[in-house]
């Protein structure tokens, strides 16, 4: 340690460094679905997705369709996760890879960062933790599924994400099908309000429900009708709110989007499940949404990856257009 205080453990990428300097356009993508989302082993294409590498890990498939999905929109991706301590911004394939088939890799909220990278430790960076790296790299795009929020029952037991409070703190648009239908969806909105965190919807006027398209109950701040717009949005928002963060909301696929009553019915009753079983705190999550998939008969893992893609790619186009 020095008097200039300690080493960031963070390392961008040649090819993302590249980019920064010349003020191209970059995309940063989380990898929590990589260490703890789609499954280890090799799967066919959800929902007959095209660009999916089906002799791969269902789980690496996934990383590198979201990488070549950028890279096809014209920006670079910039894959973030935590390799043997260090922040990498940037993941090469090799390390992708050993991610993909390490067990023991952790999740990395933005709490999780420091010890990690002091026990040298290795794992997947949720909404939360890439947006911590995003932002000490400097880069304005980050496109992923559905982000945190609210948990229902927050009056009776407190549970809100860490990805809000990132959000408040990280000038960088965050490219989601709103949040994930396992929340308190109406008091997540009015948490992004408080924290004066705008939600752009992408062509919609309403708040998207992860899988599931929005409806009349829940709105947006503004509404883009395409990436350019939703790029001025932003610029102008950092003009007034440097340090805070935009949320673009861009809706599901129709093609792959389970009906909203649908996946109310399967959450109400995972909840219930949940409650009888005593599951409560940081189980809850990765309970409600193995249930949601058993429910759905993989629909939902389809709508998933369907969500993720068409992120990744409205993402690309959004950071092209900052940058144009």
């Amino acid at each position: 340690m020095t008097g200039d205080g300690p080493r960031v453990p963070i390392e961008i990428a040649p090819e993302v460094a590249d980019a920064l300097r010349a003020r191209r356009a970059v995309v940063a993508l989380e990898t929590a679905v990589l260490t703890h989302g789609l499954p280890r082993t090799p799967m066919a294409a959800p929902g007959g997705i095209a660009g999916w590498d089906a002799a791969l890990p269902a789980n690496l498939a996934l990383s590198t369709l979201l990488e070549s999905t950028v890279r096809a929109a014209g920006a670079v991706p910039a894959t973030v996760a935590m390799v043997d301590g260090t922040l990498r911004v940037g993941v090469a394939p090799p390390a992708l890879a050993r991610l993909a088939h390490d067990t023991a890799a952790r999740k990395l909220s933005a709490r999780d960062l420091g010890p990690a990278a002091a026990q040298r430790a290795s794992g997947g960076t949720t909404v939360a933790g890439t947006l911590v790296a995003a932002a000490l790299a400097g880069i304005r795009v980050f496109a992923t599924g559905g982000i945190g929020g609210v948990h229902r029952g927050w009056t009776e037991r407190p549970d809100v994400s860490a990805d809000l409070s990132a959000m408040a703190r990280a000038p960088v648009a965050v490219v989601s099908a709103g949040a994930k239908s396992i929340l308190d969806l109406p008091a997540t909105v009015e948490a992004l309000d408080a924290l004066g965190i705008p939600v752009v919807g992408l062509g919609t006027d309403r708040f998207p429900r992860f899988v599931s398209p929005g409806d009349d109950s829940l709105g947006v701040s503004a509404v883009a009708a395409d990436a350019r717009e939703a790029a001025r949005i932003c610029v102008a928002h950092w003009r007034f709110m440097p340090s805070t963060g935009v949320l673009v909301a861009n809706p599901p696929p129709e093609a792959q989007a389970i009906p909203a009553a649908e996946m109310e019915s399967v959450v109400a009753d995972a909840i219930a499940n949940a409650a009888r079983q005593g599951i409560r705190g940081a189980a809850i999550t990765p309970f409600l949404l193995a249930a949601v998939q058993r429910a759905t008969g993989g629909r939902a893992t389809a709508a998933n990856v369907a969500v993720l893609a068409a992120n990744a790619r409205a993402g690309a186009e959004i950071a092209c257009a900052l940058h144009s």
